[in-house]
């Protein structure tokens, strides 16, 4: 069963599955593919409800990470790592330098960060047995919360998809509902009023949302409202499958554009999305900027150096737009057309770069032994 699962969420080229018994460690890195470079991708922890449910999230991940890489034009792979624990109440700083002696074990094939349920604390542990790692405390000359950056990328696709649908230049005085006042929800939130947007705001965290409220001026509606609120533009920052076959009918907004990953419930709900003339910003494409951060944390870390590459997103996003138009396809068809084009020409590249090498060291040797 294990190896359907595999067969049946795409070619990855590794699964390490990963155990300590003495710090109760049970963990899997997926590395999906690594045409354009090592894989890189966060460790989520999360209390699965079995083995199988962990395995098909892995794989899952790490296959996204892929296209993200891609269509963000980065020189990267994919890659992704589950832990099955409670983040509440499992982690341990050995729990964590077991799993960076497995990270390490790949010898920079697969360079991990934080993800859903750790933090940059967690990958400051990771750091104590790897240097493949990410995200790390900048008192260690990492990047640290890389959240900003993913929210201002958010903006950076919001503001195309804007410009693709609407053809404004600016979010003054459009409505934009926020769904989700996590990390990336919360800095989003604060860009949007600097843009002098009108903001609609919700999360199961009432007291959360009051203080966005207050500061920023923003509307609450309730958290099981704001998808099909009346908006111009839908910003899903919460969980994914969002847009499923409860709420793509009822939706009243012209955008999706929001950093929550795999909003469409199923791919055909993006087809639908296109025959009603919403324009859905393909999730992997926009919430980039987090992925963008910690890559330019790997050549040396500079703040102003990742804002700035961040505001690609806003490019990443208009070439995704052009390929839909051109080839009358929806938005997340584009976007897998974009990154499997650069995988495969990339890819071709790299292995007529590295054929030629090997011919020529094959010539050396007999050069050599003459």
């Amino acid at each position: 069963m294990i190896f359907d699962r595999i067969k049946a969420h795409g070619d990855h080229e590794e699964i390490v599955f990963c155990y300590s018994k003495e710090t109760g460690l049970r963990a899997i890195i997926a590395i999906h593919n690594t045409a354009l470079g090592p894989a890189l991708g966060g460790t989520r922890m999360w209390p699965y409800e079995s083995e199988e449910a962990a395995l098909i999230d892995v794989l899952r991940l790490s296959k996204g990470m892929t296209y993200k890489a891609a269509a963000a034009g980065l020189n990267l792979g994919g890659g992704k790592a589950v832990i099955i624990g409670d983040p509440k109440k499992d982690k341990s700083e050995a729990l964590f330098r077991a799993f960076g002696i497995y990270v390490n074990s790949l010898n920079g094939k697969y360079i991990t960060a934080e993800d859903v349920g750790t933090s940059v604390h967690d990958m400051e542990h990771v750091y104590m047995e790897t240097p493949w790692v990410t995200g790390i405390p900048k008192g260690y000359g990492g990047s640290g919360d890389p959240s900003p950056y993913t929210a201002h990328g958010v903006l950076m696709g919001m503001k195309a998809a804007v410009k693709e649908r609407l053809g404004l230049d600016s979010l003054s005085g459009l409505r934009v509902a926020v769904q989700g006042l996590g990390n990336v929800g919360s800095h989003l939130v604060k860009y949007l009023a600097k843009e002098k947007a009108l903001i609609k705001i919700a999360d199961l965290d009432r007291d959360r949302c009051r203080r966005l409220s207050e500061e920023h001026g923003c509307e609450i509606v309730a958290a099981d409202q704001i998808v099909t609120s009346d908006c111009d533009v839908l910003a899903p920052c919460a969980l994914g499958a969002i847009i499923n076959d409860d709420t793509v009918d009822k939706l009243k907004c012209s955008v999706i554009a929001g950093g929550a990953n795999n909003q469409l419930a199923e791919p055909r709900h993006g087809d639908i999305l296109k025959e009603r003339n919403i324009l859905y910003t393909p999730d992997y494409v926009i919430n980039a900027g987090g992925l963008m951060n910690v890559f330019v944390e790997l050549e040396g870390y500079s703040p102003d150096r990742a804002f700035q590459k961040t505001t690609q997103v806003y490019d990443n996003c208009m070439k995704v737009f052009q390929i839909a138009k051109r080839d009358g396809i929806p938005t997340y068809l584009a976007a897998d057309r974009m990154a499997e084009e650069r995988i495969r020409i990339l890819g071709l590249l790299k292995q007529h770069h590295q054929g030629r090498t090997q011919r020529l060291f094959g010539t050396l040797r007999e050069v050599e032994n003459r």
